[in-house]
């Protein structure tokens, strides 16, 4: 090889050699041309990175053949079997094997076979024994060739020789020195030529006959011939044959699906195509299937060749796969149900009507049981009683009707084979267990299905899935989406919002059909007024008849005087009586005289013996989360109380576990959910530890008529912007206590003649006083850390804070007192609730002000009014508590906007809360009285006292 000018004309040839190890290879050349055009003998073999100067003769298919040919050189081979740099002529030596060569040989015709398909117009040429590139010029056939092979078979040998076909002529090759170039879609050079056939043909089927006019087989080893070789050579390629036959079948073929039961295990279907007498399995590959058949008397054979219809085949699989089975594996035809619940004899079941339809043969694989395959379904009919409802159910498997309640203890126990009349084997459907468990185990006949009324959840399900037929009455009531309208109360004073009208409707629904029931609105969506609406009713109603009259409200300590208020304000002609108090009624005797009877969770477990003696018309229970757990003195208390009707109030009957809502459901509809062990099982543990979402679908349904839920998104457009409520907290005794006396103490020295004729005096006294009084209003804590005081305030906040919690809305909590705060963030460390804080010594503002607004499980801000009344944009929070009054409602009202401004998409509820028969009741008086001076006058503590008259002053310390 002599060095190649690329300033002097050049061309780019493609060379045909055999390697020695590798077999033949193509390399492309660059060679120098004489000036008559011809090839010189200067030649470079070239690689894509030694291209350089001689890019100008490329186009883009050498760039791509360039970097093929790469990758079938020695050095590449050798760099990718061998990581160690070694020579080639080591490797062939020493490490380069048969074995070594059989891995690596389809790899190298893979790549040829690309090469070749592309080398068309290419300068193409056989290499000379000594390496010369360009020594003879060889072409590619411009057309395919054919190939027929032919057996004769006679007396005592067949036969075997392919004839090969180009042009309609006969290529003649044998004995011609041609030489099979690739295997693998043989290419085959003859005189020069290169030749590639219309189909894939392997090439060590030609190399026997390149120095060979026939293979002859004997008699005595045929019959294997035929079977193996014969048989695939006939199934792939075309055949002449003389001394047997050869028989070609094309038939409209029947799809077959067949089921292989597996009782414990996962039962499939396999599928199945009948060409005739012959079946084969689907997604095989083969168009033409053979079968042979020897007739051993007459020595005869016969090769059946069946064509088969593969896009029709890949059709009927694909109908299959989109009624719902997908394949249980690669392999073989086998499918299984696309889904976890149906079963595969359940989709058969389903999809019989379609798949004979479609001309399916469906059959079972040879076994001792026979399952039964047909229509199945399910006929329900309903009549009502006065507190029941029976069901008359009937189970259809084909032409047997079977009742189901005989399918019971199959069901319960998950048994899935129920033996028909005639001996076959019925399997239940998968979704019947589902379905229809909870209808036996909320029954409590084994031999009839009657359900308690208050299971009408459980019917309303079953309605969504099964054809029902009722009584007219029940369909109303199964369709309680559409309450009927309640007359209002005459003697309610205000006017219900519509969701609140849909509540006391709802209320008057439960009532109609004596169901008890749960209102679970949002905390500041009225829970309250709805309840006074429905208890002025029944007073309205209940006045001309014999019926109970009294209700029995049951409440925390802390809400007590704000339901009083609330009635006063809404209800002010019901006749309350609190039975509250170390001073309360011994009997019952006097509670006939009252329309309501409002006591305290603790009252009634004291009280219980003498309170279970009286028949209310209502009890209701206000925050039922306190009745939560069934072990509790408190639920056992309620539990033994005697009513016409029951209703619960919570904002989160749902606190911490699912299993909060049982005693809240068995209270207001004793047996709805079962015994407790078995909500616990059939329930609680799937939902929460399991995440069963089918479970708390099925949960849902059954309390669904019960409960009655209503967040403040969904009836945002009912509300105002923004709704302000004052809260009013009972003191503690203690608190109380405490408070009259420094009250006492403040008013004498006021009063005190001396100090009347100091008139600075007396202002910083009664600011010292109103503020040390204000101080026990919140927490008298504040004033004496000593004292393990409770307090009346602190318990309410805390109660209202997590319902807030609990329904995920965010919340700011404004003092004037740093003090105040610490208490709170004292109990939020306790009870690890995660909180931010601002106050006036607070350095890092904006750490503060981003955790809240960024952290989802940050619900809390507590901000000193001082330091967060102006200044902050925290539209995240909905809800704000002001903790204590202001001397001037305009810093309230600034605290309040940290929320309630530009930005705020959600309705705004505020909460300020004051303790009763304290002087912050009385500076919400004052506050109203001097607002227009307020709003330009008095900014501080000292202009608010300033502005105060000796009534004021005698008011406040009254």
């Amino acid at each position: 090889m002599q060095q190649v000018d690329s300033k002097l004309p050049f061309k780019l040839i493609y060379s045909l050699g055999q390697h020695p190890y590798l077999g033949y290879l193509i390399e492309p050349h660059i060679v120098q041309l004489n000036t008559n055009g011809s090839y010189s003998l200067s030649y470079k073999r070239i690689f894509t990175n030694t291209i350089g100067d001689f890019a100008p003769a490329l186009d883009e298919t050498d760039y791509h053949l360039i970097t093929l040919l790469d990758e079938i050189e020695q050095t590449h081979i050798i760099k990718a079997f061998n990581k160690k740099a070694i020579r080639p002529v080591d490797f062939f030596g020493n490490v380069f094997d048969e074995k070594i060569y059989d891995r690596i040989r389809p790899k190298i015709e893979q790549k040829m076979l690309t090469v070749l398909k592309q080398l068309q117009d290419k300068p193409l040429f056989l290499m000379s024994k000594d390496g010369y590139p360009a020594d003879q010029e060889i072409h590619i056939a411009d057309e395919p060739t054919s190939i027929l092979f032919h057996f004769r078979r006679n007396e005592t040998e067949t036969r075997y020789f392919p004839t090969l076909k180009h042009k309609g002529h006969r290529l003649d090759f044998m004995y011609k020195g041609a030489q099979v170039i690739v295997n693998k879609e043989a290419w085959l050079l003859v005189e020069n030529t290169l030749y590639y056939f219309d189909q894939d043909i392997d090439g060590k089927k030609l190399s026997p006959f390149l120095s060979k006019r026939y293979i002859s087989v004997a008699r005595n080893t045929e019959r294997r011939y035929f079977e193996t070789f014969v048989s695939n050579l006939i199934e792939k390629h075309h055949v002449y044959a003389e001394g047997f036959e050869i028989k070609t079948h094309k038939e409209n073929a029947t799809p077959i699906l067949k089921l292989f039961y597996v009782p414990s295990g996962q039962s499939f279907l396999q599928l199945t195509f009948a060409y005739g007498p012959y079946e084969f399995s689907a997604g095989t590959e083969h168009p033409v299937t053979v079968r042979l058949v020897y007739n051993q008397e007459a020595d005869t054979y016969i090769f059946h060749r069946i064509k088969r219809s593969l896009a029709w085949e890949k059709k009927q699989g694909i109908f299959i796969e989109e009624l719902g089975l997908r394949k249980k594996d690669l392999l073989f035809a086998n499918y299984v149900v696309n889904g976890e619940r149906e079963s595969i004899v359940d989709w058969l079941n389903n999809q019989q009507h379609l798949l004979l339809e479609k001309g399916f043969i469906i059959t079972q694989a040879k076994s001792d049981r026979r399952i039964f395959i047909g229509k199945t379904s399910l006929e329900m009919a309903i009549e009502e009683g006065n507190d029941w409802f029976d069901i008359r159910a009937v189970a259809h498997f084909g032409p047997y009707e079977i009742p189901f309640v005989a399918l019971r203890e199959h069901i319960l126990s998950k048994n899935k084979e129920f033996t028909l009349p005639n001996g076959e084997i019925a399997l239940i459907p998968e979704e019947w267990f589902s379905q229809y468990e909870h209808l036996f185990l909320f029954t409590t006949n084994k031999h009839s299905l009657k359900l308690n009324k208050t299971h009408i959840g459980l019917l309303y399900e079953i309605s969504e899935h099964t054809e029902l037929s009722f009584h007219r009455k029940l369909e109303q009531l199964l369709n309680f989406d559409s309450i009927a309208e309640a007359p209002m109360p005459t003697g309610f004073r205000g006017e219900l919002r519509p969701y609140q009208r849909a509540g006391y409707n709802w209320f008057h629904f439960l009532q109609e059909y004596k169901f008890g029931g749960c209102l679970a609105d949002d905390m500041g969506l009225g829970k309250t007024v709805q309840t006074l609406a429905l208890l002025q009713r029944q007073k309205e109603y209940l006045k001309e008849t014999d019926h109970a009259k009294t209700s029995l409200l049951i409440l925390p300590t802390s809400l007590l005087y704000n339901w009083q208020k609330e009635a006063e304000k809404f209800a002010p002609k019901l006749r309350i009586h609190l039975h509250t108090g170390s001073n309360r009624l011994k009997d019952t005797f006097g509670f006939s005289h009252f329309d309501l009877v409002i006591t305290t969770y603790g009252v009634v477990r004291s009280d219980a013996e003498m309170l279970s003696k009286f028949f209310f018309n209502y009890i209701i229970l206000d925050e039922s989360q306190h009745i939560k757990n069934p072990t509790s003195k408190s639920f056992k208390a309620i539990k033994g109380l005697k009513s016409k009707h029951r209703l619960v109030l919570s904002g989160t009957p749902i606190e911490n576990s699912v299993g909060d809502i049982w005693s809240q459901m068995h209270f207001v509809n004793p047996g709805l959910l079962g015994s407790y062990s078995y909500f616990q099982k059939e329930f609680v543990v799937p939902i929460e530890k399991k995440k069963d979402e089918e479970k708390a679908a099925r949960l849902q349904a059954i309390i669904k008529p019960f409960i009655l839920r209503r967040t403040k998104d969904q009836v945002a457009k009912e509300l105002p912007p923004k709704t302000e409520q004052t809260v009013y907290c009972e003191m503690t005794e203690e608190q109380m206590k405490l408070y009259e006396r420094i009250k006492s103490e403040y008013r004498n020295a006021l009063l005190d003649n001396q100090l009347q004729q100091n008139g600075q005096g007396n202002q910083i006294m009664l600011l010292q006083g109103l503020t040390k009084l204000r101080q026990i209003a919140n927490h008298p804590i504040m004033i004496n850390e000593e004292e393990a005081f409770s307090s009346g305030k602190f318990d309410t906040v805390v109660e209202m804070l997590q319902s807030i919690i609990a329904e995920r809305h965010k919340v700011l909590i404004f003092s004037q007192f740093v003090k105040h705060l610490q208490l709170f963030r004292d109990y939020f460390d306790r009870e690890k609730i995660a909180y931010a804080y601002l106050d006036g010594n607070t350095k890092n503002r904006a750490d503060a002000v981003n955790t809240f607004k960024e952290q989802e499980n940050t619900q809390i801000f507590l901000i000193s009014i001082k330091a967060g009344g102006v200044g902050l944009n925290l539209t995240e929070a909905d809800y704000v508590f002001i903790l204590d009054p202001w001397w001037n409602p305009a810093v309230e009202q600034q605290a309040i906007d940290r929320s309630h401004r530009i930005g705020q998409t959600k309705n705004v509820f505020i909460y300020k809360f004051i303790s009763k028969d304290t002087v912050e009741e009385k500076i919400l008086a004052l506050q109203g009285q001097k607002k227009a001076l307020s709003s330009t006058l008095i900014t501080t503590e000292e202009s608010f006292i300033k502005s105060l008259s000796t009534e004021d002053i005698q008011e406040l310390l009254r």
